[in-house]
């Protein structure tokens, strides 16, 4: 049987490790607090921002997480930063009221409308980090609430200029707002970037 280490190293083989994609947002926006729901075992956002608080209510990752002192001692052993990591874990729904400190950063990776539900969770200036995977980037596209500040290309480098080309169709049209909710699918734009970033005003 697998260790918990051994699941989470097997889970970021087969998904990708998303270490570089966190490092080059929290290196640029200096993000110590993030908030990751719907973050199955996906714990390498705590290998470069100190205090990460994870939310999921599926069944294996609440699994996962009952071996918190592992977790932490591999986090210390392998994070780039000085500090001890501070993890926090609830096995809930993210839509369910927590009580937590409002953060740096929400972390959004195919798990549905996070920036939406969890966005009172972002201080002012916070960064929502989000793919459109579930159409999580569009509804903060046309969220008042959000600017749309940069993206993340497959290379992890952020661009913050040039930004009008996305969120486009090839043939122009509105985007339809209640076919995202509906679908929970992003739209087919013409530039699709591997990450969005949004800030909270």
């Amino acid at each position: 049987m697998m260790n918990c280490i051994e699941e989470y190293e097997k889970y970021i083989a087969k998904i990708g490790d998303r270490k570089s994609l966190y490092r080059s947002v929290e290196r640029t926006f200096k993000v110590k607090k993030a908030l990751y729901p719907g973050s199955h075992i996906d714990i390498s956002a705590s290998l470069v921002i100190p205090n990460v608080t994870y939310i999921d209510n599926y069944k294996g990752t609440i699994q996962f997480f009952n071996h918190i002192n592992e977790i932490k001692n591999y986090i210390n052993l392998n994070k780039e930063y000085p500090e001890e990591c501070s993890i926090d874990f609830f096995g809930l729904d993210y839509n369910a009221n927590v009580q937590i400190k409002k953060v740096d950063m929400l972390i959004s990776q195919f798990a549905g409308f996070v920036g939406q539900a969890t966005k009172k969770h972002l201080k002012k200036g916070g960064i929502l980090l989000c793919n459109d995977s579930h159409g999580d980037a569009t509804l903060a596209y046309l969220d008042d609430d959000y600017d749309f500040i940069g993206v993340v290309e497959s290379n992890n480098a952020i661009i913050t200029n040039g930004l009008e080309k996305y969120f486009k169709f090839t043939k122009e049209r509105q985007i339809d707002v209640s076919l995202v909710l509906s679908k929970m699918k992003g739209p087919r734009y013409k530039y699709q970037p591997y990450n969005y970033i949004f800030m909270l005003k």
